[in-house]
């Protein structure tokens, strides 16, 4: 593996996590190290039940580990209060879910501006919220509503909606399960796009070959360990 120089967004160090129900514990990550660095085009691949989503969710402060270390941007996730977690959330990361989560009663535009006006982005939002939709090729859908875009054109506004204020690391957690060949093509271009015009960083869960052929890293978990770590 070739080193890198750039910052690490994310440290993890003997990452485990234990679900329980009742007396009964479930292993979902067991001792997982992973660090990524500033500017990676990154996917964490396996079978169901793998721990992936898992990952990712402790990594954007969705859940939390059992035991280990997290790092991520900078600041140790087990220390942060729950506030402060949100705030991390909306404020420094993007999220891209399978089931898309787009609010079904407001436009395109408006899904994306809702994220921005969180965040406090005041009169810009909207110019920002139509310049990233016209990147994503979504500018003669902003008007439309959820119930009125095919899955494809959804899951374009859902990654619109997570990229809208530049954050430095998106977690896109099976952004192309509901996707047919062609819309999931043009999706991951974007993305790619993204990665090399606006330095985001990207972190994938996913078992499709067809974001595993885009990802620049490929890190493989099985029973929720790490067992591949390759750049290609």
């Amino acid at each position: 593996m070739k080193p890198r120089t750039k910052e690490a967004l994310v440290s993890a160090r003997n990452l485990t996590k234990v679900y329980k129900t009742g007396k009964v514990e479930t292993p979902a990550l067991r001792g997982v190290d992973l660090e990524i660095r500033a500017g990676e085009f990154a996917a964490v691949v396996g079978p169901s039940g793998s721990g992936k989503t898992t990952l990712l969710n402790i990594i954007g402060a969705l859940d939390s580990a059992t035991s280990g270390d997290l790092t991520v941007l900078g600041r140790q996730v087990r220390t942060l209060s729950k506030r402060a977690r949100a705030d991390m959330r909306l404020l420094q990361l993007g999220f891209v879910f399978q089931a898309y989560n787009l609010i079904p009663v407001l436009t395109a535009q408006e899904n994306v501006e809702f994220v921005l006006e969180l965040q406090g982005a005041g009169d810009e939002k909207r110019m920002r919220a139509r310049e990233v939709l016209d990147h994503l090729g979504l500018s003669e859908l902003a008007g439309r509503r959820p119930a009125e875009l095919s899955g494809g054109q959804q899951q374009r506004v859902a990654v619109a909606r997570a990229v809208a204020s530049f954050p430095r690391l998106v977690l896109a957690d099976e952004p192309t399960a509901n996707l047919d060949g062609e819309n999931a093509e043009v999706l991951l271009r974007m993305m790619r796009e993204l990665n090399e015009q606006k330095q985001i960083t990207f972190i994938f869960s996913t078992h499709d070959p067809r974001v595993i052929s885009h990802a620049r890293r490929v890190v493989t978990l099985v029973d929720g360990r790490i067992v591949t770590d390759e750049e290609t």
